[in-house]
């Protein structure tokens, strides 16, 4: 990769922050154009060609952005800067951009995904503790996502060999009670934030928080969970990306341990010991043992150019059923180039939304 100039930085920065552009459209759009810079003479266009005008972000918010980020001692990692995570950038979504304090070498390391109950029980907290403290000290990376219970358990465990990855801005403490370990992680280990400073968590921003935490993951230990926990969503986030994922087994009679039976019952790989992690993990080649997956879709594949595509017309194939694009290129017959070019226009319309799995759909 050449060198990244400051005037390209600020455009990318901008160009993300611009109204509909996702990680997905935003690849698409760095293909389409070469520079972030076109890219953004380029919006507007695009999204009025998909039924929608659009102004790109405004200057002056993004120099206070880039004013923020440094005021929190903080710094921004590309996607395709050689610290950025080697494991997250193999997802189709990968934040384009992040924003970090400590040190990013710890996500080159081998990493291990720990989540869990916020209302997790003492014991599971203190089998939380003790996993992360022998995983870092056989040279492993603990990510969580520093909730209450299982995640600070796990983080506190591993300290300082561990990742902290937050719902809000590199400038937010969340929860309040975890302030100080925030902090701790930030000064010792590595904090990332995919939203931008200021930003307060909103429920719509866990679910984008924790496909980083499994993207970070050569594997997700689920350690203790309830059905439909947002341990479990983590979980799933994983098992699409072709990652293992593991759960420790709990007692029927405690309805916090039924995520994790569960999610063994329906192929998560059981293990009991800290060794059982590192004997799944060790020398991990994309193949998982474990089968609690779905198989999912390319959300982005570049092998065709973008820069000269012409739309297709999708107006007809699609609904608000989520639908993979690579069904959708088979069932419309169009090329792919043509196919991802209109979805990136609908989607800067405000008019697509993009799931995870590669599906896409309508909005509502």
């Amino acid at each position: 990769m050449s060198a990244l100039t400051r005037d390209e930085a600020f455009a990318r920065i901008r160009l993300l922050r611009s109204p509909n552009v996702g990680p997905v459209g935003y690849r698409q759009l760095l293909q389409r154009f070469g520079t972030a810079a076109r890219a953004i003479e380029g919006l507007p266009d695009l999204a009025q060609r998909g039924g929608r005008r659009i102004t790109p972000t405004p200057v002056g918010k993004v120099e206070g952005e880039i004013a923020a980020v440094k005021k929190a001692g903080a710094r921004y990692l590309f996607h395709d800067q050689p610290d950025y995570p080697p494991l997250l950038a193999e997802l189709d979504s990968a934040p384009p951009i992040l924003t970090y304090r400590g040190d990013p070498a710890l996500a080159a390391k081998p990493c291990v995904a720990m989540v869990g109950a916020r209302n997790a029980s003492a014991a599971a907290v203190k089998l939380a503790r003790d996993f992360a403290a022998k995983l870092a000290a056989e040279g492993w990376t603990v990510v969580s996502g520093l909730a209450r219970g299982i995640d600070g358990a796990s983080h506190e465990g591993a300290m300082p060999s561990t990742i902290g990855v937050i719902a809000s801005g590199i400038d937010i403490a969340y929860p309040p009670q975890h302030a100080e370990l925030q902090e701790r992680i930030a000064n010792e280990g590595l904090l990332i934030a995919e939203q931008p400073p200021g930003t307060e968590p909103r429920g719509r921003h866990f679910p984008s928080r924790n496909r980083i935490i499994a993207g970070l993951a050569a594997g997700t230990l689920v350690v203790e969970a309830a059905p439909k926990s947002g341990s479990l969503i983590t979980a799933r986030l994983a098992g699409e990306a072709g990652r293992e994922v593991m759960a420790i087994p709990g007692s029927p009679l405690d309805a916090r341990s039924h995520g994790c039976n569960q999610l063994i019952r329906e192929g998560g790989v059981l293990v009991q010991t800290p060794e059982d992690v590192i004997e799944l993990l060790s020398g991990f080649d994309g193949n998982p043992r474990s089968t609690f997956r779905e198989a999912s879709g390319a959300m982005w594949e570049p092998a065709e150019d973008l820069s000269e595509a012409e739309p297709a017309e999708l107006a007809d194939w699609l609904t608000t059923a989520p639908v993979a694009v690579d069904e959708l290129i088979r069932q419309s017959g169009e090329g792919a180039a043509a196919v991802q070019l209109a979805l990136l226009e609908l989607e800067l319309a405000g008019r697509l939304e993009r799931h995870a799995g590669g599906k896409i759909s309508l909005r509502n």
